[in-house]
Order: structure tokens, then C-alpha cells, then sequence
């Protein structure tokens, strides 16, 4: 039976009994304990920089050439946190309803309120390191509202914040690095969890420059490595993104949350062509000041500035006048979705909306539209080659971010012992749907905040005996891990990585993407595996491993993705319910207006609620 270790008591109190129960380790003797942190990004670099500031040994893996290339730069709109700079009525226990309401009230509450309550320390954290947010006339930080909230809580540099909140703990994680306290592996690549008498106690790694297949041991090992999305092949993660960490440390033992919950993200510049790799999102702080319609006919080709107002539909503005445009990412999604079906879109094949910023400019002029947006409106046009102060932007749903991931409990320990697994690479905080600038909160909480008490707390209270890597475990994981790499070069087909890789995500895509049935779910778990047992027939890997091998290290995480994509198939096939995902008549077979189960407070099974589903007009 899986624990959730949630403290007892009120919810507001629940992490400072956490933090007091807590054992502790001397500083004396945390020298002798060693860390690894497998992910360099907001949530990596961030617990890396912090348990080693402790006094811990740490080695930090990335398979990135600097732990500055993470996909945590990729972050464009802002951070939540309940300061209430603006007095709106926000509250350390709202962000925390808003958190769990945009999960569709499946995220874990008590994380949920934990993350809440370490908000407003992000941003002091953040502010002492350099990081330049944005700030009003007076010199206050500023604000600003994102998707389904009706608070301006929001706090962003332009649309780098990902960037900057990354060098923030970038420079951290170096001068520890400089004190000798953190060790830097990167462009390595872990291919295997080692596991000694059922613990955790190291990783085998992949040098991407020599392939050079190496072992290191410790006491604790962090995985922190983002979201698994590239599974649709194209989505807007960086092609490197991929969830091979999770997904070995899943075969090894630990167990995995909620895979089918998928976020699509509603302002991401539209396919263009069958021959592109990835989707590039546009901001959700667009919709600020950016206002979404579609031409009222079908068919409507005409170019946006000839079509006049009154043959326009704004309907997002329409359907819900409360929260307008700021919708959820996920009602905002299957509303663009819907108007699409009815032939309303715009652009090449009709699957587009519109993202004008007319009124805007008029409103406050193009110098301010540019000093808030300006960086995105150049990456729009270098993308699209369209001025979108002239004219408007085209935007369409895609998979932007996973909110399932490894099962974690409170403490953010897997159910391996000694595996901790931090942001969005575990399952806890975000449920189903997940509001926006959430990532960047959850990732800072993890690393900075919560892993710094809960990791001594497991040194502290488990016996630990000596290990390293002449240890059996590691030369038997390692000859693994080795066997797999040379089967799979060895194969020597006649079918390209990619294109394996593409057929898996236009099938994800179709029937375990924005909207799902049973039949096409059905249809995925009959034709992903004899995907996958063609891809270990068909494909073909130039080079060696004992070389820089690109090739190689795709082919590796598409034949995991081959199996997660199933994973989340049997997942999405079993939920006979609605989490903001468009599911067919015949598939669900909850009553209409009930939502069907909901982890309950221990985890251990699922149970039926009465709750009524969130209605799209209401929200």
C-alpha cells in the first residue's frame, strides 16, 4: 500500500510539523553523505547548489554541454506567488484553491498548500539573487494575471523569466562548484538506476562525447528532469527532453502517477509543415492584452484586416465573460479546438485562431506593447515572418507540459528508497489540467525549499552502509545498460529514428492527446507494441557507441518512449471520467455531470466521489 507520509493536522500547519519532525543531519558529519543530481535545470540546480551550500557532496549530471542550456529557459511568462502586491484579494490559500481547482482537484492538496505557502519565499530567494523581474515607476515588482485566475499574481522578467530564474540558481550551483562542493558531469546521459538491497544508491551514465558507459555511487540520488511531452514528437519541449531517467528508475522499480494527464498549452504557433521537429509556444501573458476570435463564417478565407468586427467572434469573450480571455490553458484548448472543427480556423489548413493585439496598441500605444512583449513578438515574426503589431498572431493547441510523472509522497521520495524525484518529473502537485507560471514554482520549491529538509531527514533515519562502485550491483547494472546500447546499434534496419518516432506521436497525438475514446485508445495499445517490436527489427543507427552518436541517444529515448506511450494509453483507457480532456459520448461512462474517482488521502486506492464536474461555463 503506497503512503503518502501527509502530515496529520490542519493543512496550513502540515509542513512546519513536517519541518520539526524532520531529523537532522550534524554539519560535521554531512560531508561524509554524497548526493546525485541527475537535471541541472530550475529544480537540479536549485537542490544541487542548496545541499551542497549544507555541507553535502554532490555530483550534478546534465546531458547538455551547460547546465545554462536547460529547458527550464523555455519558461517565457512568469512565477505565481501570493505576495498580493496589488491588494486584489489574493491569499496564500487561494493560489492554493486555484492550484487544485486548474488540476481538476486531482493534484495532492497537501503539496499543493506546501507550494503555496513556499511562493512568496521563492521570489525573496530569487530578488537576493540578481534576478531581474520586472518592476512598476516606484520600483515595486510588478504583476500580472494569467489564465484562470481573477489575481494579478504573476511575476515575470519580459518573456525570459524561465531564463533569468535559471541563471539565478545557474550562479548559485557554480560557486559551489567553485568551492569544490558540487562536481559537474555534463553531456552525461543516465541510462540505468543501481539498486543496493532495495536502495538507491547510483546511476550509469552514458558520456555523450566518447560513449563511454561509466558508474557512480552515493548515498541519495534527485532525479530532476523535467517532463516527458516529446512522446508526441512534436511539442513545444526541446527536442533533448525526453524521459528516459524516470522511466529506467520506473523499470527498476518505481512506481508511475497519473501518465495520461497531459497539458496543452492553447498559444503555440501552428504546424507549418510535415517536415517540423517542434512546436514553439508563444506566451500565455499574451493573452493579457492579446484578444482570441475566429471569423463567425465557415470557410472564411479572408485576410483578418478585411474581415470588419461584426463578422468576428470572439469567443472566448463570449462564452465566458467572467474570465474572458484568460481563460484555463485547458478550456482555452478545447475552445479553439471546437471552433477548428467547425471550419472556423484560420491559416494553412484551417487549424489557427486569432491573437490580435489591435486593441491593445491602440489602447496603450506600440511602445508599451513593446516594452512588455516585445522579445516574443520578434521570435513570432523571426518564426513566422509576420509583423504581429500589423497584423494578428495564429495560434493553436499543443503538448506543452506532463503532469503525471513518478509517484512521489510528501517527502518527495519515490517509492525506491533513497530516490528523491523533484519537479515536473514527479506526479504531485498539478493533477490533471495545471494553471500556468505554476512549473517555474513548483521546480524552485522543490530544489530550494523542500529537498533541503527532506533529504537529511532519510540520511538521518536510515542505516546506510558503504557503497561504491566495485560494488556487484553496478557491474551487473552496467553490463545492462551496455547490452542494450549495442543490441540496439547492432540492428542495423533500414527505418530512421525519427521516423519511428513521428509515427508514435502522430498516434499519441490522435487518440491520447486533447481528445481521447475508448476506440482509438483500444487502437494505440494494438498497434504501439508492434511499433515497438519493429523498431527493435527496423531501425537503423549510423556510427558506433564509442563515439559522439546523436543517432544513438534518440534511438534510446524513442525506445522508452515506446513504452511510456503505451503506459499512458492503458492509463487514459481506464479513467472513464473527463480531466479538461474532450472525450467522446461512448467513452465515458460517468454520469453525465459527475466526475467518476480521486486518489484518496492515503493513496492507497481509488474511491468514487459525488463532486460535480467542473462545468466549462462556470469554470
Amino acid at each position: 500500500m503506497l503512503e503518502s507520509k501527509i502530515p496529520s493536522g490542519p493543512i496550513e500547519k502540515k509542513w512546519e510539523k513536517a519541518r520539526f519532525d524532520f531529523k537532522l543531519v550534524n554539519p560535521a558529519n554531512r560531508r561524509k553523505h554524497s548526493v546525485i543530481i541527475v537535471g541541472s535545470g530550475l529544480a537540479g540546480a536549485a537542490a544541487a547548489a542548496s545541499l551542497a551550500q549544507q555541507g553535502y557532496q554532490v555530483d550534478c549530471f546534465c546531458f547538455q554541454d551547460s547546465p545554462r542550456r536547460a529547458h527550464s529557459i523555455a519558461a517565457q511568462g512568469g512565477i505565481n506567488a501570493a505576495k498580493n502586491y496589488r491588494n486584489d484579494g489574493d491569499s496564500i490559500f487561494r493560489l492554493f484553491y486555484d492550484t487544485v481547482k486548474g488540476g481538476d482537484f486531482r493534484a495532492r492538496e497537501g503539496n499543493v498548500y506546501r507550494l503555496a505557502q513556499l511562493s512568496v519565499n521563492i521570489i525573496d530567494q530569487c530578488v537576493a539573487q540578481g534576478v531581474p523581474f520586472a518592476r512598476e515607476y516606484s520600483g515595486l515588482l510588478d504583476t500580472r494575471s494569467f489564465g484562470g485566475v481573477q489575481v494579478s499574481r504573476t511575476f515575470y522578467a519580459r518573456g525570459q523569466t524561465g531564463q533569468q530564474l535559471l541563471l539565478g540558481a545557474y550562479q548559485a550551483l557554480e560557486e559551489q562548484e567553485a568551492a569544490g562542493s558540487v562536481k559537474m558531469h555534463p553531456r552525461s546521459e543516465m541510462l540505468d538506476l543501481v539498486l543496493v538491497n532495495g536502495k538507491a544508491r547510483g546511476i550509469i551514465t552514458r558520456n555523450l562525447v566518447t560513449g563511454a558507459i561509466d558508474s557512480y555511487a552515493a548515498d541519495v540520488v534527485v532525479l530532476a528532469t523535467g517532463g516527458y511531452g516529446n512522446v508526441f514528437y512534436l511539442s513545444t519541449n526541446a527536442k533533448g527532453s525526453n524521459a528516459t531517467a524516470i522511466w529506467r528508475a520506473h523499470r527498476r522499480g518505481a512506481l508511475f502517477g497519473n501518465p495520461c494527464f497531459t497539458q496543452i498549452h492553447p498559444t503555440c504557433i501552428p504546424v507549418s509543415s510535415e517536415h517540423q521537429s517542434k512546436l514553439t509556444l508563444m506566451s500565455e501573458s499574451l493573452r493579457n492584452d492579446g484578444r482570441v476570435w475566429v471569423p463567425k463564417k465557415k470557410g472564411d478565407t479572408r485576410p483578418p484586416s478585411q474581415i470588419p468586427e461584426e463578422e468576428r467572434d470572439y469567443y472566448l469573450e463570449r462564452r465566458y465573460p467572467s474570465f474572458g480571455n484568460l481563460v484555463p490553458r485547458d478550456v482555452a484548448s478545447r475552445a479553439a479546438k471546437e471552433v477548428c472543427d467547425e471550419l472556423r480556423g484560420v491559416g494553412p489548413g484551417g487549424q489557427g485562431v486569432y491573437l490580435d493585439f489591435a486593441d491593445a496598441i491602440r489602447r496603450m500605444g506600440e511602445a508599451q506593447v513593446r516594452e512588455k512583449y516585445g522579445n516574443l513578438f520578434d521570435m513570432y515574426e523571426e518564426i513566422t515572418g509576420e509583423n504581429a503589431y500589423k497584423v494578428p498572431m495564429r495560434i493553436y493547441p499543443a503538448v506543452h507540459y506532463t503532469m503525471g510523472g513518478l509517484w512521489v509522497d510528501y517527502n518527495l521520495m519515490s517509492t525506491i528508497p533513497g530516490l528523491f524525484v523533484a519537479g515536473e518529473a514527479n506526479f504531485s502537485d498539478h493533477g490533471a489540467n495545471r494553471l500556468g507560471a505554476s512549473a517555474l514554482m513548483q521546480g524552485l520549491a522543490d530544489g530550494y525549499f523542500v529537498l533541503p529538509y527532506a533529504l537529511p531527514n532519510y540520511i538521518a533515519s536510515t542505516q546506510l552502509e558503504k557503497v561504491d562502485t566495485s560494488h556487484p550491483a553496478f557491474a551487473a547494472t552496467k553490463e545492462v545498460v551496455a547490452k542494450r546500447v549495442a543490441t540496439m546499434i547492432n540492428v542495423r534496419g533500414k527505418r530512421s529514428v525519427d521516423s519511428f518516432h513521428k509515427e508514435l506521436g502522430k498516434m499519441m497525438w490522435e487518440n491520447c492527446g486533447m481528445a481521447r475514446s475508448e476506440q482509438g485508445l483500444k487502437s494505440n495499445l494494438e498497434r504501439i507494441p508492434a511499433l515497438r517490436e519493429e523498431f527493435w527489427k527496423s531501425v537503423n543507427i549510423v556510427g558506433t557507441g564509442e563515439e559522439l552518436n546523436q543517432s544513438l541517444e534518440k534511438a534510446g529515448r524513442v525506445a522508452d518512449f515506446l513504452e511510456l506511450g503505451e503506459l499512458m494509453c492503458l492509463d487514459a483507457l481506464q479513467r472513464r471520467e473527463s480531466c479538461g480532456i474532450v472525450r467522446s459520448a461512448t467513452s465515458c461512462k460517468t454520469p453525465p455531470g459527475r466526475c467518476c474517482c480521486r486518489i484518496d488521502a492515503k493513496e492507497s486506492r481509488l474511491r468514487p466521489q459525488t463532486r460535480p464536474r467542473r462545468e466549462d461555463r462556470s469554470l
